[in-house]
């Protein structure tokens, strides 16, 4: 089987297109290649819907977090702790049985058993709790006085916030927030190793790499071709983000502009 053929048959394997059956023996480099790649489909989904959702999610939680009301700032508080508070791996453990057991009392959670809902919960709870702890700290430093001349203008409530707070907030995060994101798209790799079954062998790139680290007693091809996938979605990430760091920065001078530096997680 050429390369061409080969791409045509497992390109989208994880996706369950294509050919049926992971090749057995005399495994080459493009097999490899090619099934890790089409593995990755899965770990850009995971990533980018949970970094979508979780945005938003992590924006109301800042917000209840500085909130005077208990009722708001309390369940928040609760939310940003117990998903900071426990390893990740935990948390999709505890996840996939729980879904399990409320599978067994209703067959509407039947989907959640899977992984591309339920193990997608789990990483868009985790980044919320994260991505809001880093909003409320930005939003504990948005500049007093851009907030007076707010009120001098006669701005107040959402038409504030809109203009003033939020655009302000984001400036301040996103460094941080990036750095945020790069770690979830590396953390979507723990997904189909935490409980979440892989249907039909449909797994994402780490479980194609462990596939033939395992048959060929020889982890050293594919985990270097898994990191360079991830290297070049990390390089992917860093370009997109920059470019909306760049917008929000627009109006500052060049030379006042912060500039992104990856700092990765390397215990969390």
């Amino acid at each position: 089987m050429s390369c061409i053929e080969t791409i045509q048959a497992y390109g989208l394997r994880s996706l369950g297109i294509g050919e049926r059956l992971l090749p057995r023996s005399d495994f080459t480099l493009c097999e490899q290649f090619t099934l890790i790649g089409s593995g990755m489909i899965w770990n850009i989904y995971f990533g980018v819907v949970a970094l979508l959702i979780g945005f938003f999610f992590a924006t109301g939680l800042a917000l209840a977090k500085t909130s005077r009301n208990r009722w708001l700032r309390l369940p928040a508080d609760g939310f940003i702790f117990l998903f900071r508070g426990s390893p990740l791996f935990i948390q999709f453990f505890f996840a996939y049985f729980l879904f399990l057991s409320l599978k067994r009392t209703n067959d509407f959670f039947d989907p959640f058993t899977a992984a591309w809902l339920g193990a997608t919960i789990v990483l868009f709870c985790n980044t919320a709790a994260y991505s809001a702890q880093i909003f409320y700290g930005a939003l504990q430093s948005v500049p007093k006085g851009d907030l007076e001349a707010a009120d001098a203008y006669g701005m107040s409530g959402w038409s504030r916030f809109r203009r003033i707070v939020w655009p302000t907030m984001l400036r301040l995060a996103w460094p941080s927030y990036t750095n945020e994101a790069i770690f979830l798209f590396h953390a979507t790799t723990l997904v189909f190793f935490s409980g979440f079954p892989a249907w039909q062998q449909r797994g994402d790139a780490l479980y194609y790499a462990s596939y033939f680290a395992d048959k060929t007693f020889n982890p050293f091809v594919p985990y270097p071709i898994l990191a360079l996938y991830f290297v070049l979605l990390t390089l992917l990430v860093i370009g997109g983000f920059g470019l909306v760091n760049r917008r929000l920065n627009r109006h500052l001078p060049q030379t006042a502009r912060p500039r992104l530096r990856l700092r990765p997680n390397l215990i969390r």
